[in-house]
């Protein structure tokens, strides 16, 4: 593979970068227009998308790269605003699993519509700077 880049390489890098920014703008917005902050959004849809067994703090941490402490008290905040339930693992009583509350599955449904909507919309410009790197 040929390493040195051209002026096209650094503008689709760009192109690309700048693409992702405006969505994850697009996204802040939305969780924020619902109360959540956009790492609480995360962790909500990251809960949704495990496994019911993965769902475990540990799972938070790794999908949204926070250390340990650190996804414990996201965690700790989602529970204290009545979005997600902890219960005791049946094969493992030292696991707690994260549950959705009615509450959060609403919530996470009216973004997850609205961001799907906007993949679809940032596809076509998606896949022509994507293919700029063929």
């Amino acid at each position: 593979m040929d390493t040195a880049l051209d002026d096209a390489d650094y503008a689709a890098l760009a192109e690309f970068r700048h693409t992702i920014r405006r969505f994850l703008a697009f996204s802040e917005a939305h969780a924020a227009r619902v109360g959540l902050t956009p790492q609480q959004h995360q962790a909500l849809l990251a809960i949704r998308a495990a496994q019911p067994d993965q769902a475990t703090v540990g799972h938070v941490a790794d999908q949204l790269v926070l250390k340990p402490h650190s996804a414990t008290g996201l965690v700790d905040r989602l529970a204290g605003l009545e979005l997600i339930t902890r219960e005791t693992a049946e094969n493992d009583r030292r696991r707690a699993l994260l549950r959705l509350t009615d509450k959060a599955l609403g919530i996470l449904e009216e973004l997850s519509a609205t961001h799907r909507d906007e993949i679809q919309r940032l596809r076509p410009e998606l896949s022509n700077i994507l293919r700029q790197f063929d």
